[in-house]
């Protein structure tokens, strides 16, 4: 596909998205960053890997900065994303790809438990018809 074509696509889809979705859309974006910086630490090509964990953190604290705080699992999620960037400057610190895979897999659990919520709350009320 074109580049032009697939940038059209994205916009759309993003422009589309429910709050759900595009939030399931920053979890693919830093999953495939951070897999992105892993390789670059592995292959030694730490530039390349310092330009791909920084996306990851920007995702991350994007996710910081929108948590609405007023939901009850606002400071266990507050918490774990603090974490996530910190064990991703110490990827990139130190060049070490092992605290960038423990996030990734963070986000790839993350990203199954948000489909899940996304789904039950797409799910209308099932109302009982008890006398």
């Amino acid at each position: 596909m074109p580049a032009a074509t697939r940038n059209k696509y994205m916009e759309t889809a993003i422009q589309t998205a429910t709050p759900q979705q595009l939030l399931i859309m920053l979890i693919d974006g830093a999953i495939r960053f951070c897999r992105a910086g892993i390789e670059g630490i592995k292959n030694g090509n730490f530039e390349d890997a310092n330009k791909q964990l920084v996306k990851a953190q920007n995702i991350v604290s994007e996710f910081v900065i929108t948590l609405d705080r007023d939901q009850p699992v606002a400071a266990g999620l507050l918490q774990l994303y603090e974490y996530f960037n910190y064990r991703l400057v110490q990827a990139n610190i130190h060049k070490k790809a092992e605290p960038a895979e423990e996030v990734m897999q963070h986000l790839l659990e993350l990203k199954e438990t948000w489909i899940q919520a996304a789904k039950l709350a797409s799910t209308p009320a099932v109302q009982s018809s008890h006398g």
